[in-house]
């Protein structure tokens, strides 16, 4: 294995678009692509659950935000939706017999909103009709006569008793309502000073007078009742003509455009009945009309006549479509709402507005999951309303107790709608563990993938999906070089030379402010340059914390060496996560060795800074030692690794190769290039496997040598599978061109322990031996010397055992 490892070429560390790949000058040349890159699967699945008609196949498409799925879920769904024929109308109207269960009519399309029209229609009828109907002539003609009728009656009686009170001397009175008596003397009624100064026979014959007269007025007027009734009924026969007369005509070409729909039917034969009612306690009774003004009186006929439109669909305006974006209880199921009246809350059936699953019913409805999962309440209730087709509007927490309003219980409507839920993946996985009813009702997964192939074809299908953006927002014309780095920013994205990040969203984005720098800068076009222009804007923007490691460690704050040798100290790299932007930066770990039983201690670990996977990484380096190097001894070190200067969490096991070298540096007294860092993750097998965020990782050691002057030995020691990965920044490209930094990829430990100490590792013979000279000689020769030592320590505890029990044995004897 004497060979040492190469470092690779410039072309080798990112995927440059090939001048073939884009044939066009600018984006003005190509057609736009609506829709969404790529996605084969999720695409397949979304055409089976639409089609698919049978309960339960209920959509969930999840994946990233900013894959697009949101947008295309919306389109496809648009796109088919329009295809088929438009769903029923619902109306609520006022249920005359039981006003707090208001029922509702179903109409075809575009026939809610003719009825609506036709019943203002009625109404104006009615407000033009009546009171007119009861100011007529014939109309005040027949009313006179039964009331005359009855005044005659009236008068005939009274004018009996007032003939014989003139004859007995009492003065008869009368007004409005009442008759009363008083004593005549003279014929001329007394006062009551005149009365007082009578003989007591005169007034005990005035008495007598007045209660023969009393008795008479009461026998004349026994018949009083019933001339009443009688009036009455002549009366309210009367009315009852006058409306039917005046009703019909406005009535007849209602009831006879309906006659096929039975429901419509139903509830004219209900409002006719009710009108009359209603006509004749407002117009007939002369009072109420006076007091009633014609806004009030329009405004009272519709509070009880005119329906309330739930639902509305354009006949050939295909199925609807909704997204809900606040899928709150009400929002998607409706309300009663209440108004108030003299402080009283007062509800009606006017007061009924539909919600979002109205709007969708025979459609489709888009929800956010996790919006819609942060009410439990409101999720059991979807399900119940999926579940047992019916859509039900209640008030949400009313069996809890919480409402006390009186309110209605509008009729329920049969629900048909297709739900559809876009949310991330974990949410996904959570409610097929959690909720047993999920799996049943959402029985179509639509999974969009986080990365795309790169590929020629895809290639052109990102730029002229570019293109529609540009024409939709309007951006300047892109050159050719101006797509290519898009397309390289979307595999950096996608941390893959032969992969594109299906997050379009940040793609548009850097688009949008790449539009902005070449406004800036007064140009025509937006080409690569105002790209990287944009980027490194975006990079200074959120680049403080970087920019602050890297002071520190060229001012020497944080320690670290870019350059010479050293012994149990090696440069690893690390990546940080804050906000939205996630950078690279070196840290140095160290390790000590010593004789002992302890094993490798993580010092991380004990301070309980290091996570599962990197405590893992660590303990996986003393499976790797025993099978190595100690095959013929105990394995008996004590070791300490510790990352140095880091004071958060650590997690990730891509220091476990770093700290191998560390360790055996230490172990051996070997010193290690601090001009390289290392990343990795090592098996028990000394194999390196692949790690996250080589980019960052590269670029973090990069900036510190460059900042400190590049050298030309600097350079990183990467996992050769990590080699698809690479998608470095200009800068590292330009300085490895020129010689002045190195990126090498190792398969195995031996490899890097080469590159780290100039020392060959060195291959077993037959038996199992290294050469002398080799590192693997003198990491075994280390390790048996403190075997030995520790067998010696042990040889001499027996010797002082035996010792200490003959003392004892003699003491006893004693």
């Amino acid at each position: 294995m004497s060979n040492m490892v190469t470092a690779l070429p410039y072309q080798a560390l990112a995927a440059k678009v090939p001048t073939d790949h884009l044939p066009f000058k600018t984006l003005k040349d190509i057609e736009p692509l609506s829709g969404i890159l790529g996605q084969e699967r999720a695409v397949e699945a979304i055409q089976f659950g639409v089609a698919m008609q049978r309960p339960g196949y209920n959509i969930y498409a999840m994946g990233d935000s900013g894959t697009g799925r949101s947008s295309y879920v919306m389109s496809y769904l648009k796109s088919e939706a329009k295809r088929r024929s438009a769903p029923t109308e619902w109306v609520y109207v006022n249920n005359f017999t039981e006003s707090y269960r208001p029922k509702a009519i179903e109409f075809a399309p575009d026939m809610a909103s003719e009825f609506e029209k036709e019943i203002r229609g009625l109404i104006d009828g009615l407000m033009a009709t009546f009171p007119a109907a009861f100011e007529n002539p014939t109309y005040q003609q027949q009313k006179s006569i039964i009331d005359r009728a009855f005044n005659d009656k009236y008068e005939a009686a009274i004018n009996r008793v007032e003939r014989v009170s003139g004859k007995i001397g009492v003065a008869m009175f009368r007004d409005a309502s009442s008759v009363s008596f008083a004593p005549m003397k003279e014929g001329k009624a007394l006062e009551e000073n005149e009365f007082a100064a009578l003989t007591d026979e005169e007034r005990d014959a005035f008495q007598e007078g007045v209660s023969t007269l009393e008795g008479l007025l009461n026998e004349e007027l026994l018949g009083l009742p019933q001339w009443k009734r009688e009036t009455y009924d002549l009366l309210r026969q009367l009315n009852l003509d006058t409306v039917k007369e005046a009703l019909d005509p406005l009535m007849q070409p209602l009831l006879e455009s309906y006659q096929e729909h039975e429901q419509v039917t139903e509830y004219l034969s209900a409002l006719r009945a009710d009108l009359d009612k209603t006509i004749i306690d407002q117009m007939a009774d002369d009072k109420a009309s006076e007091n009633r003004d014609e806004v009030g009186r329009r405004q009272m006929y519709e509070d009880l006549y005119l329906p309330n439109i739930a639902v509305t669909n354009e006949k050939d305006g295909g199925q609807p479509v909704i997204y809900e974006p606040h899928p709150t209880y009400r929002n998607l199921f409706g309300q009663v709402e209440h108004s108030s009246d003299q402080g009283m809350l007062v509800t009606s059936y006017r007061l009924i507005r539909s919600g979002s699953l109205h709007a969708a019913n025979g459609g489709y409805l888009i929800l956010d999951a996790e919006k819609l999962l942060t009410d439990h309440y409101l999720w059991e209730a979807l399900k119940r309303a999926l579940k047992s087709k019916t859509l039900k509007i209640e008030h949400p927490y009313s069996d809890m107790g919480l409402m006390n309003t009186t309110t209605l219980t509008p009729q329920d409507l049969p629900l048909q709608v297709k739900v559809v839920l876009i949310g991330a993946r974990d949410i996904y996985y959570l409610l097929q563990d959690a909720d047993p009813d999920f799996q049943e009702m959402f029985r179509v997964l639509v999974d969009f993938d986080d990365s795309l192939k790169r590929t020629k074809d895809s290639e052109y299908a990102f730029a002229r999906l570019m293109k529609d953006r540009v024409d939709k927002e309007e951006y300047a014309n892109v050159t050719r070089d101006g797509v290519a780095a898009l397309i390289e920013y979307s595999s950096r994205l996608a941390e893959h030379q032969r992969e594109m990040a299906a997050k379009i969203g940040d793609v548009f984005e850097l688009l949008g402010e790449a539009d902005f720098v070449r406004q800036m800068a007064k140009d025509g076009e937006i080409t690569a340059d105002h790209i990287q222009r944009a980027l490194k804007a975006k990079k200074h923007r959120t680049g403080r914390v970087s920019e602050k490691i890297i002071e520190e460690i060229i001012e020497g704050t944080v320690l670290l060496e870019s350059d010479g040798y050293a012994v149990g100290k090696i440069n690893g790299l690390t990546v940080m996560q804050i906000g939205d932007s996630s950078f690279g930066a070196p840290a140095r770990i160290s390790t000590t060795v010593y004789p002992g039983g302890k094993g490798i201690i993580d010092i991380e670990r004990e301070s309980n800074l290091g996570q599962n996977i990197h405590s893992k990484g660590v303990l996986i380096l003393s499976g790797y030692l025993g099978n190595k190097y100690a095959q013929r001894f105990p394995l008996e070190i004590s070791a300490s690794i510790a990352m140095e200067q880091s004071y958060g969490y650590v997690d990730g096991d891509s220091a476990s190769t770093a700290e191998l070298c560390c360790l055996l540096s230490a172990l051996i007294q070997v010193p290690l290039r601090q001009d390289l860092a290392i990343t990795g993750s090592l098996n028990q097998y000394g194999e390196v496997q692949a790690i996250g965020g080589v980019n960052e990782k590269i670029e973090g050691f990069f900036n510190v040598c460059r900042a400190r002057e590049l050298t030309g030995k600097q350079g990183v020691i990467v996992p050769k599978s990590n080699a698809n990965n690479l998608m470095l920044n200009d800068d590292i490209l330009e300085a490895v061109k020129a010689g002045l930094f190195h990126i090498y990829v190792i398969e195995s430990a031996d490899e890097a322990l080469h590159l780290l100490t100039g020392i060959e590792p060195g291959v077993p013979d037959e038996n199992g031996d290294y050469k002398e000279g080799t590192l693997s000689f003198k990491v075994i020769q280390r390790l048996e010397e403190i075997a030995k030592l520790g067998e010696d320590e042990e040889e001499e505890d027996d010797d002082n055992d035996e010792s200490d029990e003959s003392t004892e044995a003699n003491t006893k004897k004693g």
